[in-house]
């Protein structure tokens, strides 16, 4: 698996307690699998025995509480923590967008973009990237002059110019107004449909998830306690009548009660 994380140059691999990528039989299709993943901070078990896929081109929400693992999940799946235990299958390359936008502030945004891009078409696919997400006009810009919902654009396109096989995203709507995170919301499902990596979402943000992802998984205390497909038909409205009763399902499975 090849990491590109946002912010840094570059990430190790996942490495071994987990199964080989070779395992094509039982990958096909996926880009995640997970069977029995564990990881400890000393005595405190932070995953316990995780289970799950993600296809190629499905777009999974990670929901729970603050200390029950979600991030420390992600951070595994991108290589970032092979310290850990169980089977772990990452099919690709994978690519991280941070709730941080992590620019690196002594490199113009188009810069930003092809960071640690490889080949004389490095630059031409930044600027297509930043096209992309809208921001074609500001490639030239430093990144302390970037508003917040611009800087989280630049932070996706940086992401998706890899073309990743799975796309993981930790929070990084959550520092956003309502209305920029509406426009990028829009953003990632355009870019989703059209490049259709697997996509694994952290957010506390029930609504979120409800709006964005195909299946949500609810972690508490470490374990994947609740999967719940979302079939609501896209471009998707609050007012769908299914809607409110998977709302009250995931927040009933967070502890959350109206």
């Amino acid at each position: 698996m090849a990491t590109q994380l946002l912010g840094e140059l570059s990430a190790p691999a996942c490495t071994e307690s987990r199964s080989s990528v070779e395992e094509s039989a039982t990958t096909e299709g996926k880009v995640v699998r997970i069977r029995g993943l564990s990881k400890q901070f000393g005595d405190r078990r932070v995953l316990d025995r995780i289970d799950f896929d993600i296809a190629r081109g499905e777009f999974v929400a990670l929901l729970g509480r603050s200390g029950t693992g979600k991030s420390t999940l992600l951070r595994v799946l991108a290589g970032l923590d092979d310290d850990h235990g169980g089977e772990l299958t990452v099919s690709g390359s994978a690519a991280v967008a941070f709730q941080e936008p992590r620019l690196v502030p002594w490199k113009r945004v188009a810069g930003n973009v092809a960071l640690g891009l490889r080949g004389k078409d490095a630059r031409q696919r930044a600027a297509a990237a930043l096209a992309e997400v809208g921001l074609a006009p500001r490639a030239d810009a430093w990144p302390l002059t970037l508003s917040g919902g611009e800087a989280q654009r630049a932070s996706l396109a940086r992401a998706l110019v890899r073309q990743p096989d799975l796309l993981l995203l930790d929070e990084p709507f959550s520092a956003l107004d309502a209305l920029t995170r509406i426009t990028v919301h829009h953003l990632v499902l355009e870019l989703w449909a059209k490049y259709r990596p697997g996509v694994l979402l952290v957010t506390h943000d029930v609504d979120e998830a409800l709006l964005l992802a195909d299946r949500a998984l609810v972690l508490d205390h470490g374990r994947v306690v609740r999967q719940v497909r979302i079939d609501i038909p896209r471009p998707r409205r609050r007012d769908h009548p299914d809607f409110a009763a998977l709302r009250a399902t995931l927040l009933t499975e967070l502890g959350v009660t109206a």
